[in-house]
């Protein structure tokens, strides 16, 4: 508890005025409210005086003093609203900015260990939660205890303190209550918001998925699986519901045995003459102001325990630390493009004896191109996401760059100094054009021209309805595959970064168009670093090196007609390759 509550200290402690302000409206507008059942006494014992000692003027005054205490209440009132809750919602403002800005921070791992969907519940329902905390809590709690310390002063001072005495003995049971009800309601809540958690992650993956659902006719199935989650969240939340309804009923019935004990024994000294007749009206008023405390009491203990859960919650991401440290020399600002890998070996997590790479050596000078080919699972996406610092190696001198090991570079050096094409092709939900220019701080609409028609997508994107401010729908789901990716190459080629790595980013691109893009980039890139994986020979027949992989080691390496004059695996892909070529061409004519 203690490093959820210095968690929530540190975002309060940045609207501590705020805070302070609410407090003095808060204890202004107690301190009148108190006020009030005063006047109401002093009317009826001039009242009950047989001189009639007040007169209507009197009367009239004092109504008008009770008016004015009323609207300062009312302005107080306002003031504690508007200081609290805006404070509240500027520290739910910053968590969410700072949980959100942690996690660009975290490393790949992470993302792979937690699902989208329970990341998503903490920037909503535990968000929510504190913002209560924070807010309505803190003037719920505060707002009891000086009311209640108010009224008690009145009630022992001002009238009788055996009575009092007598009034309260009930309320001992709501102290002792609300410790059973506050872990209870911890552990409740926690599972309700995990619960909820399951539910999010589910709903995202099939609406993200609907088309794979779709294609596999699974619409019952994944609506069962829904179910499941949704009942189960239902469940949890008529947990919390049930303790909430069993706990504030039995806050009731205490107050109304309180209430009752006063007018027993409250009555019985007002005819014994020990208090007067508006000394028992007061006390009863009093005792009246004593139930929203009592209630404020059990509501607090609900709020504070589910805020300290999703504290828990948050507090778990903020003390998750990224895999990959940023050690960089800041003298290094720039990259030019040379990559040396020294026996590079590196297992995943959990697979320390399957390297992912074993032992592989490789040289690649700046302006020079290196294409990786290999089969499935050979460890071709491995080698990239090592050369960009998702993964490091327990060696940092195995992999150089520009002369230096890769941990020297700064990371943002690094990765500006990297245009990267993923296998899968990402596009936001936004316009065609911003998705192009998403790498850079500015370009001109000219320059986003010329990367799509040297990604060959042009063409296609002035058919779309708005051309380059057409909006492409999440993923990219409205713009096929092949454009998807064009797109994502036109968007690394505006980049303009010294090193270039396309992950069989051409997949879906036809033979045509894809020897027009490399020639595209031929000629745009001459004197940069190009990293090139595929499957198809054709792809990268042209360059520099070509490093064949096979079970993460390196299995041939050198140029297209020296693995060809090998008679080994790379001879095998493109014998077959010519083969299929020859078949679709004969296939072809046949259908002629």
């Amino acid at each position: 508890m203690n490093k959820e509550l210095r968690l929530a200290g540190h975002y309060v402690r940045r609207y501590w005025l705020w805070y302070v302000m609410g407090i003095a409206s808060l204890t202004a507008v107690d301190f009148l409210t108190v006020e009030i059942p005063k006047i109401t006494k002093t009317i009826i014992g001039s009242l009950r005086e047989e001189t009639l000692a007040i007169t209507m003027q009197d009367i009239t005054g004092l109504l008008w003093k009770m008016l004015l205490f009323a609207a300062l209440i009312a302005i107080g009132r306002f003031g504690w609203r508007f200081f609290f809750f805006g404070a509240s919602r500027s520290v739910e403002r910053d968590l969410r900015n700072d949980l959100f800005g942690h996690l660009e921070t975290l490393s790949p791992r992470y993302f792979n260990e937690h699902k989208t969907g329970d990341l998503m519940a903490h920037f909503t329902s535990d968000l929510q939660s504190v913002r209560q905390l924070l807010g309505m809590t803190v003037i719920t709690t505060f707002d009891a205890t000086v009311q209640l310390t108010i009224v008690l002063y009145n009630m022992i001072v001002g009238i009788n303190a055996g009575l009092t005495a007598v009034a309260l003995i009930p309320m001992v049971l709501i102290i002792i209550g609300d410790v059973f009800f506050g872990k209870a309601m911890h552990r409740r809540f926690l599972e309700k918001q995990e619960a909820f958690s399951s539910l999010s992650d589910q709903t995202q993956e099939a609406i993200s998925g609907i088309r794979v659902i779709k294609a596999f006719v699974q619409e019952r199935k994944e609506l069962y699986a829904f179910a499941r989650a949704s009942l189960r969240c239902k469940d949890k939340n008529l947990s919390v519901a049930r303790l909430v309804s069993t706990v504030f009923p039995a806050l009731d019935l205490v107050i109304g045995v309180s209430i009752s004990l006063n007018l027993l024994y409250g009555g019985k000294l007002a005819i014994d003459g020990t208090i007067t007749l508006e000394d028992f009206v007061l006390f009863n008023s009093l005792l009246t102001m004593l139930v929203w405390p009592m209630i404020a009491v059990g509501e607090a203990v609900s709020s504070i325990s589910q805020g300290l859960a999703s504290l828990k919650r948050l507090r778990a991401i903020f003390e998750a630390k990224p895999d990959i440290v940023d050690e960089g020399d800041p003298a290094v600002t720039e990259l030019k493009g040379g990559i040396e890998l020294k026996g590079l070996l590196f297992a995943y997590p959990g697979a320390e004896e399957h390297p992912a790479l074993d032992g592989v050596s490789v040289t690649v000078q700046p302006g020079e191109t290196l294409a990786v080919i290999g089969r499935t699972g050979a460890g071709k996406t491995t080698l990239v996401s090592l050369l960009e610092r998702m993964w490091d190696t327990e060696d940092p001198d195995m992999i150089r760059m520009d002369g230096k090991p890769i941990r020297e570079i700064p990371l943002s050096v690094l990765r500006r100094g990297i245009a990267y094409v993923p296998q899968d092709s990402f596009l936001f939900s936004d316009t065609v054009e911003n998705n192009i220019t998403f790498g850079v701080d500015a370009a001109t609409h000219e320059q986003v021209v010329a990367a799509a028609e040297a990604a060959c997508v042009h063409d296609n994107i002035i058919e779309f309805p708005d051309g380059y401010e057409t909006l492409v729908g999440e993923r990219g789901v409205t713009v096929s595959g092949g454009q998807k990716q064009r797109t994502a190459i036109a968007r690394a080629l505006l980049k303009d970064a010294p090193i270039l790595i396309l992950d069989d980013s051409l997949s879906a691109v036809d033979t045509d168009t894809e020897e027009q893009i490399l020639e595209n980039l031929a000629r745009m890139r001459a004197g940069r670093t190009t990293i090139i994986i595929a499957h198809r020979i054709s792809t990268i027949q042209n360059a520099d090196h070509i490093l064949v992989l096979e079970d993460g080691r390196r299995a041939e390496y050198g140029t297209h007609e020296e693995l060809l004059a090998l008679g080994g695996i790379y001879r095998g892909i493109y014998d077959k390759q010519q083969l299929e070529r020859q078949l679709r061409e004969e296939g072809g004519e046949a259908d002629g």
